[in-house]
């Protein structure tokens, strides 16, 4: 057991003088002290993100007006300004048309590359071909479409025009798209007829069939080559859309809308330009996980994911033109958003599609080493997989920051990066889709220790609030954020009064932003997370965070994966119930039950052992891969699980009638 709180990483007086965040102190004419920056950051926000357009220098216009006002939930920033994030993103590519922009890879080593060059002129085919369509300012594209490079074209044109982006990966099934695009009326729907996964060709095409045909908003539809012989396979060294769908025009689909090839849509070349928009104008649409109920769509808007993106990439993973960077994501997730803000600062980005274990669990370090990448992200349980397989990276002499984010990593599993990649920075981050970002990370400057996340991100005034909505340190509470940021939602999609969005953020502390997880602040500034806290274990009184529980007994070779519910309720306690998957060939003996409530018993306390362990085959989570506690705790204490939780949500539906109370 690895204690929280070990000292397991330091930065070296160079990593420090060579921080790009050390550059910016000292081009604000300030000490290099990280806490003091933060603090003058959130006390002064003003200041700092005037600082951020200034440093960077952000393309766009500056207006006259304040560079905030109102209060939250009703804050604008930069009243008056205008800019566009695709200029923003292809900035470089005028200057740099040969720097390579984008490597895409998938599970089977095919290979394709794009310069800025190569990548803008793209952009500027595809936005010609949305305008012909009669794509414009305000309208929405969506996207049902994998990791590759076409989606990364299609969404800078779509930006460039001032319309409004939204995508979906081609692993939801129709009704969580559906669900999902229905509430933003797309004017064009951009979507592949299949994809590769774990070794297996998905046929999607009746799938997006079906999509098309619940979208009457639909003008066109475009069919986008994704995955197997339609992408190519060869490692090509050109553009995005050469291979693939026929350059044949345009035919009608059953919904009466043309059907449009990508060939088609890019056929044209035309000048790039960029349509300038107010800071707070409609980027993407991004969307809850919708496993209780319908999802949120949460709107961002240009000049606040600029900012946020620049400061974050650059400060806080130490990120610019010389880097590699890699996230494991899906277009479903908001880590693809935050993985092609990678542009902003000049980074080659890697897009990958395919698993992440495929075929093998080290397949993603393998790519690392292979493409040179020298910022590695994942989701903590990739980690955590990686370690109990006994995976060893190889060849990562280039990579010097790796990212985990999704769910808490447990202190072993900070040790695990460490003792493996040992001159390697672990930043593990915790934010959200709600802000499309982290708001509590790491830095270069700080100390890395087991189980803590180094600090506070800049500009980001998160507190903890103990139960009478008082600020602690040292005490675990909620998460909150008493200060706005720029890249918060401007709004919900179809939400004109703002009720929705109100409520999801701000129905508990006034004028305050509550998150939804429970955090400890250390003296240091330092950050523990403990899991979401509307799924606490609340036992005899002593409350705690589930994301203690699972260090404990996923630490069991023996367990894959683990869900503990408490079923109390209000003025009642209820029964602790534990269900595991077992690593493949382990078995629950009574001799492993023996040893996991020993184990509970002696590391969190004797409250904490389970009434109940059972076996599952799988454990429930979103597509994106986190575990659905609240609504297996409904399943438990009487809700249908069709009303508990949305199936089509799921990555996994069909485990959870194994969480069904037995009549």
């Amino acid at each position: 057991m690895v204690e929280e709180g070990t000292r397991l990483w330091e930065p070296t007086p160079e990593i420090v003088r060579d921080a790009k965040v050390t550059r910016y102190m000292e081009w604000l004419g300030r000490p290099v002290d990280y806490q003091a920056l933060w603090q003058w950051s959130v006390d002064a926000p003003a200041e700092f993100w005037t600082s951020v357009w200034d440093y960077f220098e952000v393309a766009g216009a500056r207006g006259d007006g304040p560079v905030i006002s109102g209060t939250m939930p009703g804050v604008e920033w930069f009243t008056g300004s205008t800019l566009n994030y695709a200029e923003n993103a292809l900035r470089r590519a005028a200057s740099e048309p040969d720097r390579l922009a984008v490597v895409f890879r998938d599970e089977s080593g095919a290979r394709r590359t794009l310069t800025l060059g190569e990548l803008a002129g793209e952009v500027a085919r595809v936005r010609a071909g949305l305008a012909r369509l009669g794509v414009g300012r305000g309208d929405r594209v969506a996207a049902y479409a994998p990791n590759v490079p076409e989606t990364l074209v299609a969404f800078l044109a779509t930006a460039s025009l001032g319309a409004i982006w939204s995508s979906c990966s081609p692993d939801f099934g129709a009704p969580s798209v559906i669900d999902r695009f229905t509430q933003i009326e797309p004017k064009v729907l951009i979507a592949v007829d299949g994809y590769d996964y774990n070794g297996r060709r998905f046929d999607r095409a009746a799938v997006a069939d079906d999509i098309a045909a619940r979208l009457p908003s639909l003008v066109a539809r475009v069919r986008m080559p994704a995955g197997g012989a339609a992408a190519g396979r060869a490692d090509t060294a050109g553009t995005a859309g050469t291979a693939g769908a026929s350059a044949a025009g345009p035919v009608a689909g059953d919904s009466g809308h043309p059907v449009v090839s990508w060939q088609e849509l890019r056929s044209d070349e035309e000048p790039l330009a960029f349509e300038p928009v107010p800071f707070g104008h409609p980027l993407w649409i991004v969307y809850s996980s919708g496993t209780t109920g319908l999802p949120k769509p949460i709107v961002h808007g240009h000049g606040g994911v600029v900012l946020e993106h620049l400061k974050a990439l650059s400060f806080h993973q130490d990120l610019g033109p010389e880097d590699v960077f890699f996230w494991y994501t899906t277009t479903g997730w908001m880590m693809w958003n935050y993985l092609i803000g990678g542009l902003l600062v000049g980074v080659t980005v890697v897009l990958y599609d395919g698993s992440a274990t495929h075929p093998g669990t080290d397949a993603l370090w393998r790519l690392a080493a292979e493409e040179g990448v020298t910022y590695f992200g994942t989701g903590a349980p990739y980690i955590i997989a990686s370690m109990k397989a006994g995976v060893k990276p190889e060849g990562l002499e280039k990579l010097r920051g790796l990212g985990s984010t999704g769910s808490p990593l447990p202190p072993e599993g900070f040790a695990w990066v460490h003792d493996t990649l040992p001159e390697v920075q672990l930043g593990s981050f915790s934010g959200g889709t709600d802000v499309c970002t982290g708001f509590v990370g790491a830095v270069p400057l700080l100390p890395v220790d087991a189980g803590v996340i180094p600090c506070r991100c800049l500009g980001a005034k998160v507190e903890s609030f103990d139960p009478s909505g008082e600020p602690v340190i040292g005490e675990v509470g909620e998460l909150v954020l008493t200060q706005p940021m720029p890249s918060m939602p401007v709004m919900f999609w179809n939400d004109p009064d703002g009720s929705r969005y109100r409520e999801s953020y701000f129905a508990d502390y006034s004028g305050v932003w509550r998150h939804g997880d429970w955090i400890k602040i250390l003296p240091d500034g330092g950050c523990v997370i403990y899991g979401r806290s509307d799924s606490t274990l609340n036992r005899g009184g002593v409350r705690m965070g589930t994301s203690e529980f699972y260090r404990v007994v996923e630490r069991f070779e023996e367990i894959a994966d683990s869900l503990v519910i408490d079923t109390g309720q209000l003025g009642q306690e209820g029964r602790l119930l534990l269900y595991v998957t077992m690593a493949e060939g382990a078995e629950l003996t009574d001799d492993l039950v023996t040893r996991l409530r020993t184990t509970l018993r002696d590391e969190l306390s004797p409250r904490h052992v389970p009434n109940e362990i059972t076996e599952v085959p799988g454990i429930p989570r979103t597509l994106s891969g986190k575990k659905l506690e609240v609504p297996v705790r409904k399943i438990l204490l009487g809700t249908p699980p069709e009303k508990a939780a949305n199936l089509d949500a799921m990555a996994n539906p069909e485990v959870l009638s194994h969480f069904t109370p037995k009549s």
